[in-house]
This record gives C-alpha cells, structure tokens and sequence, in this order.
C-alpha cells in the first residue's frame, strides 16, 4: 500500500527464532514519541527445533496478515482517504471555546483520582531508621485558575493549567528508633499546595477509536507545605524529616494525577466518540464512526477521519473510493463535518431495507392533496373513487433509491410505487421513477429540505390492461400530479420526521450558530460556528464521577 509502513521478515535457522518487524511511515513533522502505536514491534516467537518448511510458512504468513490487518485498520491520512465516510475538522477558534471548560475536566481528574498507600523508611543522623507511611491520601478545597492550549503542528496539543490550588488530607504513620529511643506515632497532615499543570496530549489511531497519550505531563510544585496535626510551626524532629514526606507526597501527586488526567482524557474521546455513533444511530440502523487514520494536528485546525460505515442486520457497508481531500475544507468557520455520497447510499439503503420509505396518506389529507390546482383535469374514474368510503393513498420505494451529489444539490434516483385503494379494492396501481435535486437547510433547530423534480416517467408495464386503459388519456396529468402534490407532499412528510430523529439524538441541544449545508461533487460539507455544548459536559462529568 502507498505510503504504508515497511514491513521485514526474518527467520535465523541457527536459533529458530522468527522476527517480523515494521517500520512506519513517519513524516519528517511527526516524532515517533508522540505515537506509542508507531512503534517499532520486533516479535519473537521461539519455534520447535524440528519444523517442517509448511508449518513454518503457515506460521509466518499467520502473522504478515495480522501485521497487514493491523495496519489497514489505521493508515497514514493519505491512503486512509478513500476509506474515510467522514471528516470532522475543529478549528482554532472552536477549540478556543472547547477549552473555556477545560478546568472543569482537569478537576474531574483531580477528583476522581486514587491515591495508594506507601510505607518508606529512611536512615537520619543522631536518630536512626525513620519508618512512615503515608495513607487515606484525599484532595479538599480544589480550585483551578486557568487554562491556555496551543495546536502544535505535527505533533500534539500544549495545555498550561495555572494556578491549582489544593489542600490534600491524610495520615502518616512513622516510627523512629536507636539504641536510646524507640518512639512511634499516627498523626494526621494537611499539605496546601499551589501546581502549575502542563499537559501535552498526543493524540493517535488506538483500536479503531481516537486516542489521548498524555504521557508528556508535568507539574511545578509552586507550594507543598506540610502540616502535622494542624501545628504550623512543627518541633525539631517534624522538621527534620517533613522534608522527605514532602518529596514523596509530591512523586505521589505528580504519578497518580498524569495517570488520572490520561485515563480521564481517554474516557472523554471514547465518550465524545460514543455519542457521535448514538446521533447516527436508530432502531437497528447504525454508523461505524471508528477512524481510519490517526488525527492531523496543523496550527489552525484538529482533524480526524472516520469510516462512516452503515450497519443494519449484521451486515456492514464498505467504503473504498471516497474522494476526500484536505483541501475540500477551509478555515473560516468552528466546525465542519465533511459527509461523502458512499455515507448517505449506506444509510438510504438500510432505510430502504429497514420499510422505512413508505407513506399512507388517507382522509382529510388525502382530500386537500386533490385540491391543488393543476393545468391537467382530474380523470373522472378519480374524482369518482375520491367520493368513495375511506379511500387510502399508499406511496413506497420499489428498489433501493440512490444518492450522487454535485454543488446543485444532492440527486436522488427512487423507482416509487403509487398505490390507491378503497376497502381493498385497488382503484389505481403504478410505479414511477423519480429524479429529485435535494438542497438541506436547517435553521432555527429545524431542518428543511428544498425539492426540485429533475427527471420523472412512469412505468406504463406496472400498470394493468385495465388501468392502461383508462389513464391512457391521462398520463401527463399523473406526471403533473407527482410533480406538484406527491413529491412537496413526501417532503413536508420527510422533514417533521427528520427533525424529530435529530431531536431524539439531542441535536436541538446544541448551540448551533449559522450552520450551512454545502453540496459538492461526490460530498456534503456541514459547516458552523457553536456554543460550548454544556449538556455534553455534564453528562461527562456524571459519567466520569460515578
């Protein structure tokens, strides 16, 4: 694969040890470090002295194809495009609004952290081996002042958290002793502290998913000062060895918050990735969201590359020739979701599969659909099975309808089956193929759909001799009728029903700003502006908290 990583093989016959081994594409931007999934992976698997030639190969090429799976699962950005549905870029300034609330992370973390108990000893001068053990570690009073972040090119994001103020509460246990004295004591400390954060998180291709590495995580201690039961001016001995207590609560702090602040980093992707996968989701149609390549970090932009693969009763859609390019993207607004063709065919079919295309229009709604002013006169034998009792009007797709878009809009081809009955007696049958130019807006946490007739026939072989018979007069009527009632009809049915599915997946909840929808060759591009999405920070912070 073009720009995939370089993969060996190597057998020594002498110790029949088997060594594969794959170097990765890295750019000359991007450090091995930043991505623990890059590197280097030597296996050595000890092999039975006498083998045969077969099982040996069989055993090689087991593990070349897992090495090839792993990496197709997540490629360099380049050939990772034509499998790539989605794309989502968040640009500067919507990262700038993500990060108002940072603090209120870092603070889950700080809350949520474990601290264990440790037992040291150290030897002092004139008093002997010193004993402590520091338990019940607990954080009180946590307040954080500010966080700055910058996009680092190629590598990473750097976050500064300042000015985190703490008190952490606990025991010591100590005890002292030589050939004069042998004295033991259980007291209880408080340790205020003043911490600088840094945090530089990496993030990379972990499992299919996003993933944070905040390994690359640092605090400065500006004050950790030590009180034993509350005595702010300690005696001699308390002096002597508060020194080293402090040194080994502040390894303590330091090791158990980066390990916190990267679990809780970890939780927040999977979280944010959950609930892209839950608004794309419904019944038993669902989207694959998982990515195909690791996230590209510029100075301007985070952008990350998802499958978009439609799944509906075990049977998942395949995506092969995306035309995705960076390019494609600008700059100028917070967010943009860029939707390929292959995306929306995947969700059309399952709708399809799923009986989801079909509309029954009766009643005083069917009535007022013959209201509409036609040049065309209505056919007698309808105006007579209108006038009949409770005549039924039942529109659905025959064949899976498909999707091509082009910057006038997005075309939908749908062969559609028109059916009018009265008690089961049917009245009228025929089915028609319809060519529909589609251009979406939403506004006002409404979605909208613009309809324009391209192309429309029907098929006069769907038709029985009898209704040929009848309708042969009145075949520019029915066109006429399809273009002007039935298809704004399914319409004003298609966008209630929309809506409701995109408020039953909570977007209503966001503080969505100026959002518009662009049509392009082979791809929709959704861009716009946001408010910080307080509803998902909250149910972060219960998930994360419990």
């Amino acid at each position: 694969m073009t720009g995939g990583p370089t993969r060996y093989c190597a057998i020594n016959p002498n110790t029949s040890i088997l060594r594969i081994w794959f170097n990765p594409p890295w750019g000359s931007a991007v450090k091995p470090q930043f991505y623990p999934h890059h590197l280097s992976v030597i296996c050595s698997l000890p092999l039975p002295l006498q083998v045969s030639q077969h099982a040996l190969q069989s055993q090689v090429l087991l593990m070349f194809l897992g090495l090839v799976e792993m990496s197709c699962s997540c490629q360099d950005p380049v050939s990772a495009y034509r499998f790539t549905g989605a794309v989502c870029r968040l640009t500067y300034p919507a990262a700038a609004v993500l990060n108002e609330k940072t603090t209120k992370v870092i603070e889950a973390a700080f809350q949520h952290t474990k601290y264990p108990n440790i037992d040291r000893e150290k030897s002092i001068l004139f008093v002997g081996t010193v004993k402590y053990g520091l338990a019940n570690l607990e954080i009180h009073n946590l307040s954080i002042g500010q966080s700055e972040f910058e996009l680092k090119a190629g590598e990473g994001i750097g976050m500064a958290i300042s000015n985190v103020s703490a008190v952490f509460r606990g025991t010591i246990k100590y005890g002292y002793g030589s050939w004069l004295v042998n004295v033991g004591h259980s007291i209880d400390f408080d340790i205020e502290s003043h911490i600088d954060l840094g945090i530089n998180p990496k993030l990379y291709c972990g499992k299919g998913k996003v993933a944070a590495d905040t390994s690359d995580c640092h605090l400065n201690f500006h004050k950790l000062h030590l009180l034993l039961q509350g005595d702010r001016q300690p005696g001699w001995l308390k002096r002597l060895f508060t020194d080293f207590i402090t040194f080994t609560v502040k390894l303590v702090i330091k090791s158990q918050i980066c390990k916190e602040i990267n679990n809780v980093a970890n939780i927040l992707a999977d979280f944010i990735q959950e609930q892209a996968e839950q608004m794309l989701s419904d019944g038993s149609i669902s989207v694959n969201v998982g990515v195909t390549s690791s996230p590209v970090i510029t100075s301007n932009y985070i952008e990350s590359y998802h499958k978009g693969l439609t799944k509906y009763n075990n049977i998942t859609a395949v995506i092969n020739a995306s035309v995705f390019d960076p390019s494609q993207l600008s700059e100028d607004r917070m967010l943009y979701f860029w939707l390929s063709d292959e995306l929306f065919n995947g969700l059309i079919k399952a709708a399809h599969q799923d009986g989801r295309f079909v509309l029954n229009i009766s009643g005083l709604a069917l009535t007022e659909c013959f209201t509409t002013n036609l040049s065309t006169p209505v056919p007698e034998f309808l105006n007579q099975f209108m006038l009949s009792a409770e005549p039924l009007l039942r529109v659905w797709s025959v064949s899976v309808p498909h999707l091509w878009t082009t910057s006038l809009g997005s075309f939908v081809r749908a062969m559609v089956a028109v059916e009018l009955t009265n008690e089961d007696i049917r009245g009228l049958y025929f089915e028609t193929e319809v060519v529909v130019v589609v251009v979406a807006s939403y506004a006002e946490k409404k979605l909208s759909l613009d309809t324009t007739v391209s192309q429309i026939s029907i098929i006069k072989e769907s038709m029985s001799t009898d209704t040929q018979l009848v309708f042969e007069g009145h075949m520019e009527y029915l066109k006429e009728a399809l273009v002007k009632i039935g298809v704004p009809k399914v319409t004003s049915e298609l966008e209630p029903v929309l809506t409701a599915l995109l408020d039953k997946q909570g977007v209503h909840l966001f503080d969505i700003i100026r959002p518009q929808v662009v049509p392009q060759d082979g791809f929709v591009i959704i861009q716009t502006d946001f408010g910080f999405p307080h509803h998902l920070l909250v149910e972060f912070l219960r998930k994360t908290l419990e």
